[in-house]
């Protein structure tokens, strides 16, 4: 197997985060396909899906509306081959003007060039709860 195809879903998640760091919905778009699932870790307990890229990018869109300091720092990433596993931070400022963070892991799967599926869990209550 070639060292692009091992790294490939890697590099698209690698693309994403930059994406999102920029809070460019668009852009992270362009890297899901149209039947993308996304399954965030909140509501707790169990989170919630969202299928297609219409869900998905309306999910983003509200996220970015309800965190617009949002920040992700990539603590650490392994992929394998069409799959990736990311262990993150998320910085954000909350509505009272204090400083806010989790820590997470994300689990990547890519099919065709475009990543089709996003699992997110998360450590601790997104409120600081």
């Amino acid at each position: 197997m070639k060292l692009a195809r091992i790294e490939s879903a890697m590099r698209l998640v690698l693309t994403f985060y930059e994406a999102l760091n920029r809070h460019d919905v668009a852009g992270m778009m362009q890297l899901f396909s149209d039947d993308c699932l996304l399954e965030s870790p909140g509501p707790a307990p169990a989170g919630a899906v969202y299928s297609g890229r219409g869900a998905v990018t309306r999910f983003w869109e509200d996220f970015f509306r309800e965190s617009p300091q949002a920040h992700v720092e990539i603590e650490k990433i392994h992929g394998f081959g069409m799959q990736c596993i990311a262990r993150w931070r998320c910085e954000w400022v909350d509505a009272a003007g204090d400083r806010r963070y989790l820590r997470g892991v994300d689990l990547f799967q890519e099919r065709g060039g475009l990543l089709c599926e996003q699992l997110s869990y998360v450590k601790g209550a997104r409120g600081g709860e």
